[in-house]
């Protein structure tokens, strides 16, 4: 489902501009989001989940650094063109995939997965593996860096496009 700017109403929009970064680390982080917006911890779950159906939010939940709370690693996959969006939904369902995108390559889908542990992380990758029917590349990461995905949101522009 495509959403419009216009379609998103005062809160939805103080949401999604507060929350990129900084969602409090506390056993009820929503109701703590609530608080600051005054409105109530169900309100911002169901505006939440609504902004996700409808594609405004891919996901929301924290960034961290896996190494230090797990297991993760860059993968890749060659498959035929024409079943790249067949190979990708089964990648998406795979445990531990949190996102997976085309590139033009003879790898041409490359995703991350992660895992509590680094035999979780063999296990799932030889699963899916498995279930692909192609072999997974592995790209282990030899060095982190912290890319910082937050942005102020031009709202004004973004209604007369």
């Amino acid at each position: 489902m495509h959403c419009q700017v216009r379609d998103l109403d005062t809160l939805d929009r103080r949401l999604i501009d507060s929350y990129q970064r900084g969602l409090p680390v506390c056993t009820r982080p929503f109701h703590a989001v609530a608080e600051r917006l005054g409105t109530s911890e169900a309100e911002v779950i169901s505006r939440l989940e609504r902004l996700q159906a409808r594609g405004v939010l891919s996901r929301v939940g924290p960034v961290f650094d896996h190494a230090r709370a797990g297991a993760s690693l860059l993968a890749a996959v060659a498959v035929p063109e024409a079943e790249r969006d067949a190979f990708a939904e089964l990648i998406n369902a795979a445990p531990g995939v949190n996102h997976n995108y085309a590139r033009e390559h003879d790898y041409n889908l490359w995703f991350v997965m992660t895992a509590p542990d680094e035999p979780e992380l063999e296990a799932r990758l030889e699963t899916l593996e498995a279930r692909l029917g192609v072999p997974i590349l592995r790209l282990p990461m030899l060095e982190g860096f912290h890319i910082d995905l937050s942005f102020p949101i031009p709202w004004a522009e973004l209604e007369h496009t």
